[in-house]
């Protein structure tokens, strides 16, 4: 009996092992090792206030193989870029890649390699259809050559900014200890990919969900993808009983209240300040601005402007107008991120600026205040913040800031100007850098007179037209500055 006692132990130990053996492999690590790579970007970067000093700035990321000879990830990072390699198995060889197709506006982009020996024993992963899953979530990540898997628990489905712009749509909201997560991780759940990762706070992490991915990538593949559509207009919710008396709507209330409309972009038939969207593709719109979707529940009125939709498509709106119930097909406009008066994003070209005489004139954008920090709408002059919210109109299309002066006698007693928005140079409106190139073509009287917006504390600067040449040569000299210019190509 005793020589019988430690082989029984060792039966019945290894008997639990073959027992829980199913349980341990529940989503087994190979299964994404075959789908998953890793990812080098390198690219160029630029001082807000000095664009003519870029420098190389190397990020990594995951990538999602999802087809023959195509890579999913993020479009974050891909901007300027000037290499991009790709790792299978999270370590060993690189293989160099480039950019078959990207959309800003979604965060998606597609990669692919020439070199055939990359897609060997690789597997294309396969998305979530049907209502989305919100048990049996994981984080999935190559780090350190070795693949990561952490659990993670769903919080909600949430409509807010995208990462890249400023549309509104659908992004999944769940909690992990996975650290660092943002950088197109797959969210998955029974074998297959919920979600991709763009970004995090604290332990909860922001994924572009696969309902909203899917249906991009099949209009692509199927060359009918136009972009996303988006609802340009404000609304804002109605709580006090007068404004529906006012509205002479009977019943409960109900709906969103148009305020605002864009002159640009135009959609028509529009809608018009004061009328009250009732519902959106048969979806009713509560005096909130929500509505009750079958597959994410009460989500705001902004998700059906991108919920299967792209821009140039219709969605059918009831509106109260006048007193009246009318139907509107409300034709979604293309993103676009210069349909505001500062623009929003400049990608994939060097920041355009002008020298003249130690005045550095830049395009005012959403770009160069984010150069203040994240709290950029607190940090930054309020004179120029104020303008974000802004609409171009015919008269001005974009504005034009005179960010620094670089000294030198030529500039005696204007060192001290910066951060100011040009109104006119020499007379003539100024909306972009091309403006001021052309102004400072025609001095009047032999001087260069440049003219600020209201509010500032310098109104103009004044300066001898005769001395400006020479000048910005001995300040490209000096302060070894390659050009005077750069002005992106129309």
């Amino acid at each position: 009996m005793t020589q019988l006692r430690y082989p029984m132990r060792l039966f019945f130990l290894t008997l639990c092992l073959l027992i829980s053996a199913p349980l341990l492999r529940a989503a087994p690590a190979s299964d994404w090792e075959n789908s998953l790579v890793y990812l080098e970007v390198t690219r160029k970067t630029y001082e807000v206030l000095q664009p003519w000093t870029p420098k190389a700035r190397t990020v990594q990321k995951n990538g999602l193989v999802i087809g023959p000879r195509e890579i999913l990830t993020t479009a974050e990072e891909l901007s300027d870029r000037t290499l991009i390699r790709v790792q299978k198995g999270g370590r060993g060889k690189w293989w160099n890649a480039e950019v078959v197709w990207l959309d800003y506006h979604a965060n998606l982009a597609i990669l692919t390699a020439s070199d055939a020996t990359l897609w060997a024993g690789l597997k294309p992963a396969t998305f979530v259809t049907g209502k989305p899953p919100k048990d049996g979530l994981q984080v999935v990540r190559w780090r350190n050559g070795n693949l990561e898997t952490r659990k993670a628990e769903f919080n909600q489905f949430i409509v807010e900014d995208a990462r890249l712009s400023f549309i509104q749509h659908l992004q999944l909201e769940a909690s992990t200890e996975m650290q660092g997560v943002g950088w197109a991780e797959p969210l998955v759940a029974g074998g297959k990919v919920a979600g991709i990762a763009s970004g995090q706070g604290g332990n909860n992490a922001r994924f572009l969900p696969a309902s909203f991915i899917e249906p991009i990538l099949t209009a692509r593949k199927a060359g009918k993808y136009p972009g996303l559509g988006y609802f340009p207009f404000t609304w804002t919710p109605v709580e006090n009983p007068s404004t529906f008396k006012f509205l002479k709507l009977p019943g409960d209330p109900r709906g969103a209240l148009v305020v605002d409309v864009p002159k640009t972009p135009a959609p028509e038939p529009n809608l018009k300040p004061r009328d009250l969207i009732l519902s959106v593709d048969g979806f009713d719109v509560d005096n909130q601005g929500y509505y009750k979707d079958p597959d994410y529940g009460q989500l705001i009125v902004e998700n059906l402007g991108s919920r299967r939709k792209f821009a140039g498509e219709v969605v059918k709106m009831k509106i109260w107008r006048d007193g009246a119930q009318t139907n509107l097909d409300y034709k979604l406009p293309k993103l676009d991120y210069s349909v505001k008066l500062l623009a929003e994003q400049t990608f994939d070209q060097a920041p355009e600026y002008l020298i003249a005489g130690g005045l550095v004139f830049q395009p005012l954008n959403i770009p160069m205040l984010r150069g203040f920090g994240e709290d950029w709408k607190r940090r930054a002059p309020f004179r120029l913040v104020h303008f974000a919210g802004e609409a171009p109109t015919a008269e001005r299309t974009a504005l034009v800031a005179l960010t620094s002066v670089l000294p030198d006698p030529y500039v005696l007693g204007y060192q001290d100007a910066r951060l100011l928005v040009v109104d006119t140079i020499n007379g003539q409106k100024i909306s972009r850098v091309t403006d001021v190139q052309t102004a400072l073509q025609q001095p009047q009287d032999g001087f260069h007179t440049v003219e600020f917006m209201r509010g500032d504390n310098l109104r103009r600067i004044v300066l001898d037209a005769g001395q400006m040449d020479a000048a910005t040569k001995r300040i490209l000299e000096r302060y070894r500055i390659p050009a005077a210019s750069h002005i992106a190509a129309k």
